[in-house]
């Protein structure tokens, strides 16, 4: 992939166009989210700004698993996680739910970045078995309202800009450690 060049919409070797622009569209919400996190501390990414924020790392774990969803969705036809260790292991941040709070205590950067990388590799490989027409197939989504995988895909992006901006204000609220 052409990953020095940042800034352009380009085909990804091994990609049709569309699913290639979709792609680098990802990366290049990962990238800006990347920078975000830099350099955080455990504590800081622990921290929780006020009873209804969410701290920095539920929202990165909220982010791997809103990705791991829409695999399951999109490339295995799969409704809902797999089986009940699947759902433990990804609900509760998909959902941001009290238990994510805890199970978001206590992680490193480099956990979260591993993570969140592992599964894009994952998307990667599964963009490459597909083509522009599979991204424009149509199946139904939320409320049975119809969307296509172009619409999906676009979506676990935004989402992640979405949070990106969360991460952003409460980064600017962290407070000064010592």
């Amino acid at each position: 992939m052409n990953s020095h060049r940042p800034f352009v919409i380009e085909t990804v070797e091994g990609m049709t166009p569309l699913v290639s622009h979709v792609f680098k569209m990802m990366e290049y919400a990962r990238t800006t989210t990347l920078d975000t996190v830099r350099h955080l501390s455990i504590e800081q990414l622990d921290h929780i700004h006020d009873e209804k924020s969410n701290s920095i790392g539920m929202l990165l774990a909220h982010m791997a698993s809103v990705e791991v969803w829409y695999q399951a969705f999109t490339f295995e036809d799969r409704d809902w996680f797999h089986d009940e260790a699947e759902a433990a292991e990804w609900g509760d941040a998909l959902q941001l739910n009290e238990n994510a709070k805890k199970l978001a205590q206590g992680k490193t950067l480099e956990f979260y970045i591993e993570n969140l990388s592992s599964i894009r590799q994952k998307t990667l490989e599964e963009f490459k078995k597909r083509d522009d027409t599979w991204l424009m197939e149509e199946k139904s989504f939320w409320k049975d309202e119809p969307a296509n995988h172009y619409f999906m895909w676009f979506h676990v992006a935004e989402d992640e800009i979405n949070h990106r901006g969360q991460i952003r204000w409460l980064r600017k609220r962290l407070p000064k450690i010592v």
